[in-house]
């Protein structure tokens, strides 16, 4: 027969893992999102200078209990266009698929492996982003694009160094766990690594700030 102590102990570690799987899976109302802000963080626009935007398609993977939307952002001043992708759901799906697995598994080639960089915004905050140069050569098309990316649960952007484990381990405080793609197109020919230019790491800024502030 088992010990009272053995039973008590097993009891517990099964009390533990319904918890965790049910905080994973959002089972329990305790750790249901705000549908209300979700979906108006979906429908958010960047406001910033002459940059119009408008839906786009994606085709970005998503997980279980997770959704992503996609708006094109253009200006004709700086005559630059950007990719925003916002995605939110529970920890467990927003912190897979990364673009440095997704991009490479869609054909695409890593010209540059992800690094961390501190984009400074115009409060005086910093977000930390993961940064990723990719192309794809086709028949018809050569497309190179930079590709940033960044998480968040309180208005805080991050680039955890095993974002799965660390969010996986703020089930019980983080309902909700939203991340941002911003994707701007390289030249097809010339430098490797180029920098970005003024008004690409201006509407960068303003894109993590106003999203930023948006999911507080």
């Amino acid at each position: 027969m088992l010990r009272t102590s053995t039973f008590l102990f097993i009891c517990v570690l099964i009390a533990a893992g319904a918890a965790v799987h049910g905080a994973a899976t959002q089972r329990w109302s305790a750790f249901e999102p705000d549908m209300a802000k979700t979906d108006a963080l979906h429908s958010f626009q960047v406001q910033y200078r002459d940059w119009s935007s408008e839906p786009v398609p994606t085709d970005m993977p998503t997980n279980e209990r997770s959704t992503a939307s996609s708006r094109r952002y253009y200006s004709p001043t700086a005559n630059k266009v950007t990719v925003v992708t916002f995605i939110s759901g529970i920890p467990g799906s927003v912190a897979a698929h990364t673009p440095d697995v997704c991009y490479p598994g869609s054909g695409y080639k890593t010209l540059r492996q992800p690094k961390k960089e501190a984009v400074e915004l115009p409060d005086g905050r910093t977000a930390m982003t993961y940064v990723a140069d990719f192309e794809k050569k086709t028949a018809t098309k050569h497309d190179r694009a930079r590709v940033r990316w960044t998480w968040a649960s309180d208005g805080g952007w991050i680039a955890p160094d095993r974002p799965r484990w660390q969010f996986a381990t703020q089930l019980t405080r983080v309902p909700v766990l939203y991340k941002v793609y911003i994707v701007t197109s390289l030249p097809e020919e010339g430098e490797d690594r180029p920098d970005d230019d003024a008004a690409t790491r201006a509407f960068t800024a303003a894109t993590l700030q106003q999203y930023g502030a948006a999911a507080k």
